[in-house]
């Protein structure tokens, strides 16, 4: 966990997209459907790079065994304070195959929604390309 920690905390997209595994299922806090993939998890990574201001990991839970992890986040979003956390499974292989984001409060999960949806025709070109 401390690999993608350290990447996240760089913001170095390669390196947690590196993280990654090809199945990953990422799952958003703001929209219902899941997205499955390591293409399509990397470009909302980085978009989420693009629209989180001040990002800092607070806190890392170990679920036991070394592969269910939960890292505590805080940001902002413009004049919107954010809280979250990022709960994380890893495979066999040491990568992260289950990715489920949550943020609070409610004014912070509306942020996101509209930051991200202002970079989602971006998000899915560079899933395209990748």
């Amino acid at each position: 966990m401390t690999s993608f920690r350290k990447a996240v905390e760089a913001r170095d997209p390669e390196a947690m997209a590196a993280a990654l595994a090809e199945n990953v299922v990422f799952r958003s806090p703001v929209a219902f459907r899941p997205y499955p993939g390591k293409a399509i998890t990397s470009a909302i990574l980085r978009g989420v790079l693009r629209v989180f201001e001040d990002f800092r990991y607070v806190r890392e839970l170990d679920g036991g065994g070394g592969r269910e992890h939960a890292l505590v986040f805080e940001a902002r979003i413009g004049d919107t304070r954010v809280e979250g956390c990022d709960f994380l499974h890893l495979d066999d292989d040491g990568l992260i195959d289950e990715f489920t984001v949550m943020v609070r409060p409610l004014s912070a999960a509306q942020a996101l929604s509209a930051a991200m949806a202002a970079q989602f025709e971006q998000i899915q070109r560079e899933a395209m390309d990748a």
